[in-house]
């Protein structure tokens, strides 16, 4: 815009075969003229409304004067052109409007017939730059507004993969505890129980404390192995991953069946690895604590909304303190995060049924 001034302002001596031009003149008023769209555009821009006004109150004026001193030179015609571009920018657009509609009117002083035509004309050049300028302007704002959503997406993107990893953590941390955590807490306490009756004990029983601890160390890295493997490579689907976690069991010396209930269905990862660590953590507490000769592990997609998982047993039954021994406390938090819950009730005469329900 400040090029096009300084071009208007060179070919203002080139004035107008019709009518008579003042030179002197021309260039002293077209020389305020251009410092002012210059520079007092600058100053005014980005001020308060009223600054806008004054400015286009002064160069309005001033381009009429500058208009009849320069003999109707096309020079201040541009001038008055980029009054209205400016004008766009500084005030709102019916008041640019009216800005471009007044400037016609320097064509008053000609023959009724001659100021039509090039008042028709002016008007034309006028409001094409009006409507172009504006365009522009909104352009430039959706591109600006553009800008900076794509600027908070990438915010959110951020935040969301912070929260994922964050889950991911909170993910591992619940794995180690329940999994990995559970072996290392009994080991720890077989080698305690050891340590006290190294003197006094019967080979035999001390013995016997040190395979259960040696055992109970396979498993935490049996767990560990399992941990890792399901980092690096994706788990096969519940139910096949369920018939495992069986064959595991039985080999250990509890016979367990599965049984799938409805039609299999993709469920969110972390509803899938929800229902399998409490099914690892069911058969593993049965094993420890139920002495029962028998387990079936029911997965149940009948409901569409949800996903029922339970491990029943014939064992012993409910202890006299539930929370001891089958990490109901872990269970409980993840099927929380889920939105789910967790029961753990009587299973007729004998034994009893870990039910987990989830949303999925």
């Amino acid at each position: 815009m400040a090029i096009l001034t300084v071009v208007a302002y060179v070919t203002l001596p080139l004035g107008s075969a019709s009518f008579e031009q003042q030179p002197l003149p021309t260039l002293l008023v077209g020389l305020a003229f251009t410092l002012l769209a210059i520079f007092g555009f600058r100053f005014v821009q980005g001020r308060s409304i009223w600054w806008a006004a004054a400015y286009v109150a002064v160069q309005l004026p001033l381009g009429f004067v500058l208009f009849s001193l320069s003999g109707a030179a096309v020079g201040s015609i541009l001038l008055l052109v980029v009054l209205v571009s400016q004008s766009v920018l500084l005030l709102p657009l019916p008041a640019a409007a009216v800005v471009a509609a007044i400037i016609p009117f320097v064509h008053l002083g000609m023959d009724w017939q001659g100021g039509l035509r090039e008042g028709l004309g002016t008007l034309a050049v006028t409001m094409f730059t009006l409507v172009v300028t504006w365009l522009l302007v909104r352009e430039q704002k959706a591109r600006a507004e553009l800008a900076e959503a794509n600027e908070r997406l990438r915010g959110y993107a951020a935040q969301a993969e912070q929260m994922a990893v964050i889950q991911e953590r909170n993910r591992l941390a619940r794995d180690i505890h329940d999994g990995v955590g559970h072996h290392l807490t009994v080991v720890q306490m077989q080698l305690e129980a050891a340590r006290a009756v190294i003197r006094t004990a019967e080979p035999e029983r001390l013995d016997a404390m040190l395979a259960a601890a040696q055992d109970q160390s396979g498993q935490a890295l049996a767990e560990v192995r399992r941990s890792v493997a399901a980092l690096r490579e994706h788990r096969p689907a519940l139910p096949e991953a369920l018939q495992s976690l069986a064959v595991e069991a039985t080999e250990a010396g509890v016979p367990t069946e599965v049984e799938v209930l409805g039609r299999p269905r993709m469920i969110r990862a972390d509803v899938d690895e929800s229902l399998f660590r409490a099914a690892q953590e069911g058969l593993t507490n049965v094993r420890k604590h139920a002495a029962a000769s028998s387990t079936r592990v029911v997965l149940d997609f009948s409901d569409e909304d949800h996903v029922r998982l339970e491990v029943r047993d014939d064992g012993k039954g409910l202890p006299e303190s539930p929370g001891d021994g089958f990490g109901l406390t872990g269970l409980r938090e993840r099927m929380a995060s889920l939105g789910g819950r967790i029961s753990l009730d009587p299973a007729g005469a004998t034994g009893m049924t870990l039910t987990v329900e989830v949303p999925g």
